[in-house]
């Protein structure tokens, strides 16, 4: 317990009063002649203690008001637990600042940031002298306590959005750090967030708790700048369907435009809709719900031009998808952005950026033993249909081979090899193919009927590429088998996230395959069949891949097959299966150029470049100069910091270097969704914190934080109290007395 006034404790002295009062004014005894004399006495006796049991009950009353008094005079604190003290002692404050960019959202024509950045100055200016004062933000690096007063004041006026925020918990983390290396008694802390739940992952919770175990009596308040029900639009991650493709091929670039808030608050940003007495309810019911989303291309000049337009009605709570094709563009680099037309809370999510390249068509080769072309034709028709290679549409550009002719090719001229139920090889023929992988090419092998001589294909030589020795064949001639993806993440099946759930992959049986011994270290699964066991593996060698599909897609239904992938009633699954393969092992699927802010680009080069300088042009047209690893033959980007579309060139835009690259803000950085009090509770655990939104509210937390909570207002009411009581009890007793 502490007091606000300790000097005004003195008063207590003055109970001495009524106690001086009561000594001096006692009531004599009067004399009664009478004749019982013995019951006299008795009664007197009784009276005289009932007489002194009342000035007593008096007497503590009288001296209790004046006690009381001065006890609630002198303003006593209780506070239970934390370090005691005065208000104006010294602290070690640590001021957290959350500056994701979700704190640009605009309320009251005022951002997020901006309503810390104001609270923050102020609460600055209420610390007690000599105090120690740190200013951290969510940007990744280590914070410090400033000089002084000043230097803080300054930095809490240069707070800036962080594309790239870390979680408030980190940022938390440092602070607790920092306040746990001062001397001062007292340390607290203050966080300024709008409460989004992106900002407090439950899965740092117990980090969080375990780092306030080793700093315990620190006090923490959370001042909360958001808005309780905010209104917003936004645009999800963009899925490009390749980041690299060929000129004769198109591109779709999917996303999700989402709405957050009520239809009410919806409405004040929507555009103004003309009433149109005419119009069918379908078409006006939901006029304030509707968005645009536009679709631009930056054309050689570097103007945007607009490809595309959607317009999506989408409820609060919901999210619509979007897509958007491009046909046939030129060789090179190319960029562009999607935005949401209008203008809501939060404008740091209404657009997003993207980038991709156009190559010319990849040359594939395909070996397979005699009759090459029968053994190629479903697999070649897939890749090139007959009908876009007369028109020289087709994405690939396909060359078969006999096997026994395939180490006479010059490999390095083709971006993947694809080996049709090959038969026992030599062990050259096997090294020279992994050779070419890990030179960064990929191989494709599918095994068939002709892989009867086993002991051909588990040579170490076969082995190097192959994920794992061949140990029997598995039949299942009732066609109950088929392939059954179970995760759709990897490359080659991930355009079946789309229609999960609906691919006729049963129409498509499988009656035989070769079961595996146990697969080669850094092997992995892409496809398995129904029964669990691997359908298509993948094997990285150097700096390239094999794939290797443990049954045929060359039979035909009419020679006892093998499966029906390529020839049932719903062969669609098998054409987008060997043609994201292709491209996978192509490398279309290998060049990343979209990435999220704070990420570190890396781009390959020729090694056959002598160029090391480069020059990288962000967002409003920054420069800044790039030099390459020629070691490992790639460019390392660290300069990924705001969204935005970026250009890395070298030699000039026409005949030299020239690549494109795009940079987004992750989505969890721009949602607005807040945290329940329970869930905050849940964050912070055993460990009390107190939440403020307004400088009273913030000052009341504080003084109740520094010196507890104050018992001024229950001792008032108990002076009344007492004060009504001896009021009634001393005129209870002088009335009788009198009588």
């Amino acid at each position: 317990m502490t007091f606000l006034n300790v000097s005004l404790l003195a008063g207590t002295a003055l109970i001495a009063i009524p106690i001086i009062l009561h000594l001096i004014m006692r009531r004599k005894p009067t004399l009664f002649e009478f004749p019982a004399l013995r019951f006299v006495q008795k009664k007197h006796d009784t009276n005289q203690r009932k007489l002194k049991l009342r000035h007593l009950l008096l007497l503590l009353l009288r001296a209790g008001l004046i006690a009381l008094l001065a006890f609630a005079l002198a303003r006593p604190s209780v506070q239970f637990g934390g370090a005691l003290g005065s208000q104006e002692a010294p602290v070690a404050a640590a001021l957290v600042f959350d500056a994701a960019p979700r704190m640009e959202y605009l309320h009251e024509n005022q951002t997020r940031l901006k309503a810390a950045r104001d609270l923050g100055l102020w609460l600055l200016a209420q610390l007690p002298q000599e105090s120690e004062i740190a200013v951290l933000d969510t940007h990744q690096g280590a914070g410090t306590f400033q000089v002084d007063r000043s230097a803080a004041r300054h930095s809490i006026e240069r707070l800036e959005i962080v594309p790239n925020s870390q979680p408030l918990t980190s940022a938390v983390d440092e602070a607790l750090q920092l306040l746990k290396e001062s001397s001062l008694a007292r340390k607290e802390m203050y966080i300024f967030t709008d409460l989004s739940s992106a900002a407090w992952p439950l899965a740092r919770a117990q980090e969080l708790q375990d780092n306030l175990k080793k700093l315990p009596g620190v006090g923490i308040y959370v001042i909360d700048v958001g808005v309780a029900d905010p209104i917003n639009y936004s645009l999800g991650e963009l899925r490009l369907s390749s980041e690299v493709l060929s000129n004769r091929g198109s591109l779709t670039i999917e996303t999700q435009l989402a709405c957050l808030g009520s239809k009410k608050g919806s409405e004040l940003f929507s555009p103004k809709v003309n009433a149109n007495p005419d119009s069918s309810k379908e078409n006006s019911s939901d006029p304030f719900l509707q968005r645009t989303v536009e679709m631009y291309i930056i054309d050689a000049d570097g103007n945007p031009q607009k490809r595309g337009v959607e317009s999506v009605t989408v409820a609060p709570g919901e999210a619509q998808q979007i897509e958007f094709n491009l046909g046939a563009m030129d060789l090179g680099a190319h960029q562009g952005y999607l935005r949401i037309l209008g203008q809501d809370g939060l404008a740091a999510d209404d657009k997003r950026f993207f980038s991709f390249e156009v190559k010319p068509p990849w040359r594939i080769l395909i070996a397979a033993p005699k009759p090459a072309e029968s053994y190629a034709l479903f697999l070649t028709e897939a890749l090139a249909p007959s009908g876009l290679r007369k028109r020289g549409q087709a994405r690939f550009d396909c060359e078969i081979v006999n096997l026994d002719d395939l180490l006479k090719k010059n490999l390095s001229d083709y971006a993947a090899v694809f080996l049709l139920d090959p038969t026992p090889q030599e062990t050259t023929f096997w090294q020279s193919l992994s050779d070419y992988a890990a030179d960064g090419h990929g191989v494709a092998i599918f095994l068939g009927r002709n892989a009867q001589s086993m002991d051909s294909f588990n040579t170490p030589q076969a082995q190097e590429l192959l994920p794992g020795n061949l140990l029997r064949q598995a039949r299942r001639p009732e066609g109950d088998l088929h392939l059954a993806p179970r995760d759709l993440q990897h490359p080659i099946i991930a355009p079946f996230r789309a229609q999960s759930g609906s691919v006729p992959w049963d129409r498509s049986p499988i009656f035989r395959y070769w079961e595996l011994d146990k697969p080669h270290p850094g092997v992995g699964v892409v496809l398995p069949y129904s029964d669990g066991r691997p359908a298509v593996l993948e094997r990285p060698i150097g700096s390239g891949r094999a794939i290797t599909m443990t049954t045929p897609v060359s039979d035909r239904p009419n020679q006892n097959p093998w499966n029906l992938l390529p020839v049932s009633d719903e062969a669609w699954p098998f054409l987008i299966l060997v043609n994201q393969m292709a491209s996978y092992l192509a490398g279309s699927n290998n060049e990343q150029l979209n990435y999220f802010a704070g990420q570190t680009a890396v781009m390959q080069l020729d090694p056959e470049s002598k160029r090391s300088n480069f020059l990288l042009t962000g967002p409003g047209g920054v420069s800044v100069p790039l030099s390459a690893d020629t070691q490992r033959h790639r460019l390392v980007i660290t300069v990924t910091e705001q969204p935005g579309n970026y250009r890395v060139q070298a030699g000039g835009r026409e005949s030299g270097f020239d690549r494109a690259l795009s940079i987004n803000l992750a989505t969890q950085q721009t949602q607005l969704e807040r945290l329940a009090k329970n869930e905050l509770s849940e964050i912070f655990g055993p460990y009390k914190i107190r939440v403020a939104q307004t400088k009273t509210q913030i000052d009341r937390d504080i003084s109740m934080g520094r010196v507890g909570r104050e018992l001024f207002t229950p001792l008032i009411l108990a002076l009344v109290l007492f004060l009504a009581l001896e009021s009634v009890l001393a005129n209870r007793f002088y009335h009788r007395a009198e009588r």
